[in-house]
């Protein structure tokens, strides 16, 4: 039998009493359809693959927790797709959260044209990279007042500080941010 390939349950078996190798096999076997259904979900090659990898490590470590005599198949898949979902919300909240924080930063105006709609796709990219340049207690009030649309006393609760101190860090961090912008900008 040498040279045909394994049985997903004889590798699954195999993996569950850990054999890495066994799963290496499984996820070069499903690695291109993995990536296939990330993509039509996430609709980017690299984000799919990254969705697609994330599931791989989820299925790993949920795999003891795998039925036998059931399909390894569809059972990774909904892993990917669910994995998918998660990273379009998130990357949903990335550009709710650069659209807001522009907002914030400047003031707007009338709809844009084609180009200043090209140059707010550039603005609203160096402001996430500002952002994730900030330290982690501005990142988290950053992103709990606006990728996570959390009211002011929501993000007091997750932060576990008063609902002024959360304004003031607020406003530190948006000052931190501008200067952060301006600071790339130059």
């Amino acid at each position: 039998m040498e040279g045909r390939p394994l049985d997903d349950s004889i590798l699954i078996d195999r993996a569950q009493r850990g054999e890495v190798n066994a799963y290496e096999q499984l996820v070069e076997r499903y690695a291109n359809v993995a990536v296939r259904t990330a993509w039509v979900i996430v609709g980017s090659q690299a984000d799919a693959e990254d969705a697609a990898q994330e599931a791989f490590f989820k299925a790993y470590r949920a795999l003891r927790g795998f039925r036998p005599g059931s399909e390894f198949r569809p059972w990774l898949l909904q892993i990917v797709a669910n994995e998918a979902k998660n990273q379009r919300r998130r990357a949903g909240r990335q550009d709710r959260l650069r659209v807001r924080i522009q907002d914030d930063l400047r003031a707007g105006g009338a709809a844009p044209s084609p180009q200043a709609q090209a140059e707010a796709a550039e603005e609203r990219e160096q402001l996430l990279r500002a952002v994730n340049r900030l330290r982690d207690d501005d990142r988290l009030v950053i992103a709990c007042r606006y990728f996570l649309e959390l009211t002011t006393q929501e993000t007091a609760r997750v932060i576990g500080s008063p609902v002024g101190t959360v304004k003031s860090r607020l406003s530190r961090a948006l000052d931190r941010l501008k200067v952060a912008i301006t600071g790339a900008a130059e």
